[in-house]
Order: C-alpha cells, then sequence, then structure tokens
C-alpha cells in the first residue's frame, strides 16, 4: 500500500491504518523515551513539537459526526488545518484543505496547501477558486462536497503534537503525542485568539500510531507492557460532545482530570516461544 504520494497537482494523498490510545500522562515519558529509541522526531517538530488547529465543517444535523459514531465502513469529514501558534495572522497564512475519509479499516487523506483565505472563500462563500500549487480536481470536488451537503463551520481542536517517524525497517511507521487537546464552537476562525477549552482531560495524551501496513510487533507490545487499549477516539466527535451538539457516545473520552480513569495496569509480560 502507497502511504503518501504527490501528483504534479500538489494533491498529497495518505493511505494507513490508525491506531489511537489514551496514554496517562505520568506514563508518557517512559513511552516517548522507547518510542525514541527506535524512531527519530519528525524533523519539523522543533524541541517541544508545534501546534495543530482544525476547523471541520458537518451538515446541519451532523452527518460526518453521526458517521463516525455509527462506525460506517465509509465514512469521511472535511476541514481546514493550520500548523503553529494560533491567532493573527495575514490573508495568505498557508493552511491544508483536507478530506480524511475511512474506507472499511484503511484511513484515507487527501490535502491541498492554500491561503487561508482562499480555503475560507471556497468552503463558506462557495466560490470556486483557483491556485497554481493547488490540485484543481480536488479543489473542485471540495466545492462540490461543501454545496451539495450544505456543509457549514461546526467545530475547531487544537493541541500540540509531538511527532516520530520511523527508520530502517518501519519506514512509513508514524507515532504522534498529542497533549492538551482543546477545542471550542465559536468564533470559528483559525486566527482568532479566542480562548479555547479542554475537550480531553490534560492529564490524558492522545498516541496515534499510523502506519503503511499493520503496526510493527514491538508496537502493540509495548501498548501491552503499559496497560494501553485501542480506543476510538475523535477529537473532531469530542468537541461536538463536549459542547453540547450531540449526546455523549460510548465513545466520549474524560474532559476533567477528575473524571479521567487511573491509569491500568500493567499485565504480565507474554512469554515468546523459543526461536
Amino acid at each position: 500500500m502507497t502511504a503518501a504520494r504527490t501528483s504534479g497537482g500538489g494533491l498529497h494523498a495518505f493511505n494507513r491504518y490508525e491506531l489511537k490510545y489514551l496514554v496517562p500522562v505520568d506514563q508518557v515519558a517512559e513511552i516517548r523515551r522507547e518510542v525514541a529509541a527506535r524512531m527519530r522526531a519528525d524533523g519539523n517538530s522543533g524541541a517541544r513539537g508545534y501546534g495543530v488547529w482544525s476547523l471541520y465543517y458537518d451538515t446541519q444535523g451532523l452527518r460526518f459526526y453521526w458517521e463516525k459514531i455509527e462506525g460506517l465502513r465509509f465514512r469521511r469529514k472535511l476541514r481546514i488545518r493550520r500548523y503553529g501558534p494560533l491567532g493573527p495572522a495575514p490573508d495568505d497564512t498557508p493552511v491544508s484543505l483536507e478530506i480524511k475519509q475511512r474506507v472499511n479499516r484503511v484511513t484515507q487523506k487527501r490535502r491541498v496547501l492554500l491561503p487561508y483565505h482562499l480555503a475560507r472563500r471556497l468552503c463558506d462563500q462557495r466560490q470556486r477558486i483557483t491556485h497554481p500549487d493547488a490540485d484543481q480536481s480536488f479543489v473542485d470536488e471540495v466545492l462540490e462536497l461543501v454545496t451539495r451537503l450544505d456543509l457549514r463551520p461546526t467545530a475547531m481542536t487544537g493541541y500540540r503534537r509531538e511527532p516520530y517517524v520511523g527508520v530502517d525497517s518501519d519506514l512509513g511507521l508514524r507515532v504522534t503525542f498529542d497533549y492538551r487537546v482543546r477545542g471550542r464552537d465559536r468564533d470559528l476562525d483559525l486566527r482568532a485568539d479566542t480562548e479555547s477549552r479542554y475537550i480531553i482531560s490534560p492529564h490524558l495524551v492522545v498516541m496515534e500510531v499510523k502506519a503503511n501496513e499493520r503496526a510493527p510487533y514491538w508496537i502493540t507490545d509495548l501498548a501491552a507492557r503499559h496497560g494501553l487499549q485501542v480506543q476510538r477516539v475523535s477529537k473532531y466527535c469530542q468537541s461536538v460532545e463536549a459542547f453540547g451538539r450531540a449526546p455523549r457516545s460510548v465513545f466520549h473520552v474524560p474532559e476533567h482530570a477528575s473524571e479521567a480513569p487511573a491509569p491500568a495496569a500493567a499485565p504480565p509480560p507474554v512469554e515468546q516461544p523459543a526461536a
């Protein structure tokens, strides 16, 4: 399976399998040490990672939200994503316009880079745009989607991400740690310096594992030794539920420290068969 490809028109596409875990913050340092021993820090991350801010679009009836909650085999979402600090920025600030979709067990993501004002003109004003570095067929697909489904800005999420990338036999592997996951349901502007609230307890960190095929054994072994279980965590769904746009689903995770579960005890090590 091809993990990523770039067309001549600037379309970036990824096909990956994803696993997500909720890690108690006091376990993160040890898990990160184990990950860093086998992987290298993403060259774009800096000393403490980077901010990720996403503006999600949905229908008035929250179609994309319910597709995720109901676990449809094919589902998708549309978002505009900004990297780095939030706050005032020029109109031409670069952002990623993305369609992320799930087909059976595979996560597919397609994106183009656009100036912020063009991305909002396309998604909010539903005007056809052109840009020399953007794949026009993808841009037109987004326009058709927002027009046909009457999509509108619905929620924002933000967090600090520390990313690691695989080396040698783990090429294509990506592991990220997302801290202080916040969101808001108003002032839905990626340049607005508006306070956001926690939508996942700050005592929990979201660890995501993305692989071309299946996750390597050492990742699943690491998770088992630290008592971690795969979770169906959606930051977008968390934001929708945290602000009362939909009832809390069975997949909702704690927003406050007092609700966070105690760390699970690590199971005994699995005895490996002799070579």
